[in-house]
């Protein structure tokens, strides 16, 4: 998400960083891999339909190339030592890439009713650390409470 984010808004200038923060926070909602939704989203917004169909194939098919290979040597793979340490290290980059994207996504959320969106990140935090609640229910109730609190409070009362 955050190569995505930084090809369309950043370095080609296709679509502002807004509304690719947006997208973004839309594909998390979709079921699946949110690198493809996000794929998928952005083409339909640049392209429309053509756009979301290469979008999809785009992040689908290296991915499926990579591991159709990897099938076919996975137990030479499987015994390696060096392949293994490689992954291992992969782990803590990929984990690095989701801080960014996380703090990318709390920023932005963060620019309006900074108050409400640090209760709301801060909530979903602890509840999601702290007890066994599925993360979805986690997402739909605080989805909730955004929509009462944006939707039916009185403008001057909003948080």
């Amino acid at each position: 998400m955050p190569l995505i984010r930084e090809e369309f808004a950043h370095k080609e200038k296709l679509i502002r960083d807004d509304e690719m923060l947006e997208l973004i926070a839309l594909s998390q909602t979709a079921p699946g891999p949110i690198a493809v939704s996000t794929a998928l989203l952005t083409g339909y917004k640049l392209k429309g339909r053509r756009g979301a169909i290469v979008g999809i194939v785009a992040a689908i098919l290296p991915p499926l190339i990579i591991i159709s290979i990897l099938y076919y040597f996975y137990t030479w793979f499987a015994a390696n030592f060096w392949v293994r340490a490689a992954l291992r290290g992969m782990s803590g980059a990929i984990s690095a890439i989701m801080v960014v994207a996380v703090y990318d996504l709390a920023k932005a959320s963060l620019k309006e009713h900074k108050v409400f969106s640090a209760i709301i990140l801060i909530a979903a935090f602890l509840t999601s650390t702290f007890t066994s609640i599925n993360t979805g229910l986690i997402i739909l109730a605080l989805a909730l409470v955004g929509i009462v609190a944006f939707r039916y409070v009185p403008k001057e009362k909003k948080p």
